[in-house]
């Protein structure tokens, strides 16, 4: 079922663009790239945004001025961080690092900064954290810094907002998002990863993407069940009013003030964390211990995923299975170590 190669070789079908005019509609963006993952999706766009300094230079490595300045939140996704590394490499691109989802942090940053390309990148809803990107406060410093916005959308597509558009959407400013990367492995139930952007942006990254050019392309029968799948959950709203309202289920039994579906439940040492994650298993639940290096050292945890097919029923279970092997008052929510994964 493979497709032989690339998308720009041999790789490319009406299936492709079927699922790429879906999402660029869902995003609200003017057209879309498909990718082979989530993680090449972040790769080629942070690739392409460094490869402009490089393309503004005359010749040999961009002057000062010409490199692009990104500034990344400390607790984004590896594919982002992987991508910017990359990109400094090029000398490309100058990484600037800002404090968890703090916008004071980040504005003094932004206006300490002399160059004159800046792009902010973060994850809108954090996967290991479940907390939200301040979006709407983001969009507020775009206006005032004019900056480019990326926002990596991948557990927030089709679960928040009114159609499923994801947390520009939900936070009412997709016109203020300029590009917004996602994945097709999470709420899609399928596999592979996209970029929303301009006409423009989306010819760059497919010139520059290297993670994009280099790899073969999503196989035919994965871009037309990801393209059912866009329209099962843009028509059927009950899914995402379940899962939101498994939410609200979850914060009135446990007291714990979740925000999102991610629930993260920080227990502090690996042990405590797999002998927990045990015990749920043993009571009939797949809560996995998530340990270095994935999340830093003393802040292991359990993560939850709620989805529209779990009952209220199922909850009941799990918190009492959570109940027998954890304090609910003792355990931590949500990160407050702010350390860079860089």
């Amino acid at each position: 079922m493979g497709p032989r190669g690339s998308a720009l070789i041999c790789g490319y079908t009406n299936y492709h663009r079927l699922l790429e005019s879906a999402l660029a509609d869902l995003k609200k963006k003017e057209d879309c790239l498909l990718c082979p993952t989530g993680f090449a999706a972040n790769m080629a766009l942070i690739t392409a945004v460094g490869s402009v300094g490089l393309l503004l230079a005359e010749g040999g490595k961009p002057k000062r001025d010409e490199r692009v300045a990104i500034f990344s939140d400390a607790l984004n996704h590896a594919s982002i961080i992987d991508g910017i590394r990359l990109a400094e490499k090029q000398g490309s691109l100058v990484n600037i690092v800002y404090r968890h989802c703090d916008m004071v942090h980040l504005n003094s940053l932004l206006s300490s900064c002399t160059m004159k390309k800046k792009v902010v990148v973060t994850d809108s809803l954090f996967s290991m954290d479940g907390d939200f990107a301040p979006i709407a406060e983001l969009v507020k410093l775009r206006r005032k810094h004019g900056f480019l916005l990326a926002i990596d959308d991948a557990h927030a597509t089709l679960v928040c907002g009114k159609t499923g558009g994801g947390a520009a959407e939900k936070f009412k400013c997709e016109n203020d998002v300029d590009i917004c990367i996602g994945t097709l492995s999470k709420a899609s139930g399928c596999h592979g990863g996209f970029i929303a952007c301009s006409k423009k942006w989306k010819q760059l990254i497919q010139s520059r993407g290297r993670s994009f050019i280099f790899s073969t392309s999503t196989p035919v029968p994965i871009a037309a069940a990801a393209h059912a799948a866009v329209n099962v959950a843009k028509q059927e709203t009950w899914r995402r009013k379940a899962i939101w309202n498994r939410v609200l289920e979850f914060r009135a039994m446990t007291r714990i003030p979740i925000t999102s579906p991610i629930i993260s439940l920080i227990v502090g040492s690996e042990v405590k964390a797999l002998e927990a994650s045990r015990h749920l298993l043993k009571s009939g639940f797949h809560v996995t211990a998530i340990r270095p290096p994935t999340v830093p050292s003393n802040s292991c945890r359990l993560r939850i995923a709620l989805s529209a097919v779990h009952t209220r029923d199922d909850l009941r279970k799990l918190v009492t299975a959570l109940s027998e092997c954890i304090n609910f008052e003792e355990i931590g929510f949500n990160c407050k170590n702010y350390s860079s994964k860089l």
